[in-house]
């Protein structure tokens, strides 16, 4: 066993990609979620058939101040030997500067960095405690941003900003890293004009699965002699913004 670790958005997509590789290397889970419980309910029950209390669910709004508290207390309790925190949640949608609300601004700001920064203060100790890591999901629109989500980018670019300063706050005990996804999965509605469009910048010419990253964490969760880097993992996309 390498220790327990907390996965955000941990339910579905690439959160739950990134679930069954930690607990298929040998880590203990704690998987959140909010809105997907019937989906997280149904991968702790099946990991726990695969190895027994091997997984743990956990359910709230990461953008609720009460929420968190209680998914911090939650994560206190239940694992004493926490050595990594990846915080996968992310809240995503259009903000265009036209319509854009106050609303929209909190939820995104909320959710995408308001919740990994007090995670990581609330769990600092323990992750201290036992020479963890925090691997922070972050975007490759953090360096060009994305039209009409210039909220969702503008978080995107603080997590990069949060990662490198949490790296040299939480050293030595503690290394911070991200991952900056490309294209993927395909969006449920993607129209094969768009596909097409986004393959033309990819030099792998193919989309990225969820299991990609998941190695990519595996990877970073392992990498002691690394911090405060962020390893895109985005099929040579970024060479072509």
């Amino acid at each position: 066993m390498k220790g327990t670790a907390l996965v955000t958005g941990g339910a579905k997509r690439v959160g739950e990609a990134i679930v069954r590789a930690l607990h298929a290397a040998g880590w203990r889970v704690l998987v959140h979620c909010h809105r997907s419980r019937t989906e997280g309910q149904l991968l702790v029950t099946t990991l726990n058939v695969l190895r027994r209390d091997s997984a743990v669910l956990l359910i709230g709004d990461l953008a609720d101040a009460t929420d968190l508290d209680n998914i911090i207390a939650e994560t206190r309790e239940l694992a004493p030997d926490l050595s990594l925190l990846v915080n996968n949640a992310s809240a995503f949608f259009p903000t265009p500067l036209a319509s854009a609300t106050p609303e929209d601004w909190s939820r995104l700001l909320d959710a995408n960095l308001r919740a990994p920064f007090f995670l990581a203060q609330g769990l600092q100790k323990l992750l201290a405690g036992n020479f963890g890591s925090i691997v922070n999901l972050a975007d490759i629109y953090a360096a060009r941003p994305l039209r009409d989500h210039s909220i969702y980018s503008l978080t995107k670019a603080g997590m990069v900003s949060l990662t490198q300063s949490l790296a040299r706050e939480l050293a030595p005990s503690v290394r911070v890293n991200a991952v900056a996804p490309g294209a993927i999965l395909w969006p449920e509605n993607a129209s094969e004009a768009y596909r097409q469009q986004l393959l033309a910048k990819i030099p792998l010419q193919r989309a990225g699965e969820a299991e990609d990253i998941a190695a990519a964490v595996l990877y970073l969760a392992g990498a002691g002699y690394v911090t405060g880097q962020v390893l895109a993992v985005d099929g040579g996309r970024s060479l072509n913004m």
